[in-house]
């Protein structure tokens, strides 16, 4: 049996080294808010990022104070090289406080997508970006984002991006979403 002491200096050294999987990303809009909107996407997707620009953002300006907002990992492994290292980077820049912007760095710059992009943009923002690397080349965040992925299967998505209002799968469209939530809205407010 190992001593508390043994314990501790284990749980130290881990934390130090990034190796603790657990996410430190936020979600946008209202982290209380009744209304959840998750999306599963994939960084180098064409798709997603163009939904990024024409329905997230303008989702949440519409809706930014009404709804939790969550971007859930989804790479597409075996069609984008990759996705899975951007993700994982975007969860090393969670640790020092910038997953959206990241994300929103990634979606703008995805026809740049490579390892060494990667990178640069941890640099971009300002990140402690030797920190940032370290973080990336050891996979520590490898099992968050495949955490999410597997959620992802579990949930039956087969490609991205794939949004969910309330955990109820809804048809990827601005005005099919804005429909959603504006019923999980009304729902809310009729309990009250």
């Amino acid at each position: 049996m190992k001593t508390p002491l043994t314990l501790l200096s284990l749980c130290l050294f881990l934390t130090a080294c990034g190796e603790v999987e657990v996410s430190s990303r936020q979600p946008k809009g209202n982290p209380n808010a009744s209304v959840l909107v998750e999306e599963f996407a994939d960084l180098q997707c064409p798709a997603c990022a163009a939904a990024h620009s024409r329905i997230v953002e303008p989702l949440l300006d519409k809706y930014g104070t009404e709804i939790r907002f969550e971007h859930k990992h989804f790479p597409l492994r075996s069609i984008h090289r990759f996705a899975l290292d951007a993700s994982e980077m975007s969860e090393c820049a969670a640790d020092q406080g910038k997953y959206w912007e990241y994300i929103d760095i990634a979606f703008t710059n995805q026809s740049d997508l490579s390892l060494d992009s990667i990178v640069e943009w941890a640099e971009a923002l300002g990140l402690d970006a030797d920190k940032a690397e370290r973080c990336w080349k050891s996979h520590s965040k490898r099992d968050t984002v495949l955490a999410d992925y597997k959620e992802g299967r579990e949930r039956e998505i087969n490609g991205t991006p794939s949004f969910f209002v309330n955990g109820v799968r809804v048809e990827t469209g601005f005005d099919t979403l804005s429909e959603a939530i504006d019923k999980a809205l009304e729902g809310t407010m009729m309990r009250l």
